[in-house]
């Protein structure tokens, strides 16, 4: 499958049913004349992403930046590979770094799928509860939502009209080996409810559009966490 426009410049182009089953969704945003990628997947398919990439743009790729939403191996493992290709400087929290630059098995989550990342320099730190992050071309704004990590970020889009929430992993897992938190993790989930984003981009459940079905999806996991 090629890749989903979601709305007009943004496009899930990877993903389990899009690269590779380790993969999770994968999402970019087109500014026109620079993009930025919203997660890497496990590392396995970047070939195909790539030309999913193309596929979606209908131009040559210029991706910019490559935002990580946590540090967890079917989000970072194509990190390295596509900075290579792109030249797109890696950004992530400040709590999730240590965890990829020392390429620690347990909190990215590698040992769960019998592959190592190896150590990864971080380009940008992202530091705090929240802030805007310009591209050059355009701005998006990330939130800190810890709970499923210390370093979880979410990113919210501004487009014709519509707020478009990048929630990875708001599902969990919570496992005391990746530092997660329930209790902040609700906090961070109220936060993202508040904001009344018009679409959702999840990092396993792909896309949910209209305010309703968001606030839905996201409180369905209150009761089961």
């Amino acid at each position: 499958m090629r890749a989903i426009e979601i709305i007009e410049g943004v496009y899930a182009v990877g993903g389990p049913d899009l690269t590779g089953m380790d993969d999770a969704y994968i999402y970019l945003v087109d500014f026109g004349d620079e993009q930025v990628l919203i997660d890497a997947g496990a590392g396995g398919a970047t070939d195909r992403l790539m030309s999913n990439i193309k596929d979606a743009l209908k131009k040559e790729a210029n991706i910019s930046h490559l935002i990580l939403t946590h540090n967890h191996i079917d989000h970072v493992g194509g990190a390295e590979d596509i900075r290579s290709r792109t030249g797109a400087k890696i950004a992530v929290h400040e709590n999730d770094a240590p965890a990829l630059e020392s390429g620690d098995p347990e909190r990215t989550a590698a040992s769960w799928y019998g592959v190592t990342l190896a150590p990864m320099k971080i380009d940008i730190l992202l530091k705090g509860e929240g802030g805007d992050f310009e591209t050059g071309s355009g701005a998006l704004h990330w939130i800190h939502t810890p709970g499923h990590t210390p370093g979880s970020i979410s990113v919210l889009l501004k487009c014709k009209g519509n707020k478009i929430l990048f929630g990875q992993d708001i599902h969990g897992p919570f496992m005391p080996q990746f530092g997660s938190d329930k209790k902040q993790w609700r906090e961070s989930m109220r936060r993202l409810i508040a904001l009344e984003p018009d679409i959702l981009c999840e990092g396993h459940y792909g896309i949910y559009k209209s305010p309703e079905r968001v606030k839905e999806f996201i409180l369905s996991f209150f009761d089961k966490i």
